[in-house]
């Protein structure tokens, strides 16, 4: 039996993440892909009990951790949006996941600030899951994207991976290229106005680990090399100047006509929700993925990753 990392940890980033660690997501993803598709369900974590923390607005995260939590046979207790709570009292946030820590043996959180995550951490004496902190992190997307290219290609060493949109707010963007950039011959395209590049910080660590990135500003060009599109909304929720986010909002949009520049192989990924920038005409497509097999892997990877942290000999 080998050793567990993930029991007991809270999983807060994916610099957490390592190479083998990201096999046995995969491994364990596979497993609970095959439970659902086969017999629905299993009873690994009965007697769990999940704190859905939600202090944002979500329906698929937030949904699909309580699809995973029940599908493995536990239970969970659903806050979402937080207006009727104490913490319209003024409560903080500490004293609050501290609470929760006694009713439950792991909580999912979602939260508006960089760093939320992190603050709860600490507070907390069961495990803490970053379901997004702000424009910092979403682990857990990066996770179910991961594995969506992965049972595509099955490899991520040497595809090139073109990041569309809002590099700048997209959370989903910063965890998921500090995954693919874990392989040395990966080619990571960043497409985005100048005013929405990657953050500074999150470049200067990709590129030293090596992996070849280009920024640009036009997506045709780069359309017909990419084996992976992978397309995010401009979020006008961290916009300040909504006259800038009515400039930027249709900057980019995938189109059946764009699409006819890429190769047949390629694919088509989108957090979601979206708002315009991928037409309701590419959903047809064979490389569209971003509803049917991105949404069904964020509940085997989140089904994945409760057992894991759940369980001490999962694997």
């Amino acid at each position: 039996m080998n050793k567990n990392p993930f029991f007991g940890r809270d999983i807060l980033s994916s610099e957490q993440y390592s190479k083998e660690n990201l096999e046995i997501l995969v491994s364990v993803s596979r497993e609970m892909k095959s439970i659902v598709e086969n017999v629905g369900s299993t009873d690994i974590l009965k007697g769990k009990v999940m704190t859905a923390l939600f202090y944002e607005p979500s329906s698929r995260t937030f949904a699909s951790f309580i699809a995973a939590m029940q599908r493995l046979g536990g239970s969970f207790i659903p806050l979402q949006g937080m207006t009727y709570s104490s913490v319209t009292k003024g409560e903080n946030l500490e004293d609050t996941v501290r609470t929760f820590a006694c009713y439950s043996d792991v909580i999912v959180q979602r939260h508006p600030e960089v760093g939320s995550a992190k603050r709860s951490a600490a507070a907390s004496t069961v495990p803490i899951i970053n379901a997004g902190d702000g424009v910092g992190e979403h682990p857990t997307q990066a996770l179910l994207d991961y594995f969506t290219i992965i049972e595509r290609f099955r490899k991520i060493d040497g595809l090139s991976i073109t990041m569309v949109g809002d590099l700048l707010n997209g959370r989903t963007i910063h965890s998921l290229i500090k995954l693919v950039s874990l392989y040395k011959s990966v080619k990571i395209n960043l497409v985005s106005p100048d005013i929405l590049k990657l953050p500074s910080e999150i470049l200067k660590k990709i590129k030293k680990r090596r992996v070849k990135v280009n920024e640009m500003d036009r997506l045709d060009g780069i359309v017909a090399k990419s084996d992976v599109v992978y397309v995010t909304r401009v979020q006008k929720e961290r916009f300040t100047d909504l006259n800038l986010y009515e400039k930027l909002k249709h900057y980019y949009i995938i189109t059946p006509q764009l699409l006819k520049k890429a190769k047949k192989t390629t694919i088509v990924m989108h957090p979601l929700p979206r708002v315009g920038e991928i037409e309701s005409a590419v959903d047809d497509d064979p490389r569209a993925v971003y509803i049917k097999d991105q949404m069904r892997n964020g509940m085997y990877t989140r089904m994945a990753l409760l057992s894991l942290v759940l369980q001490k000999n999962k694997f």
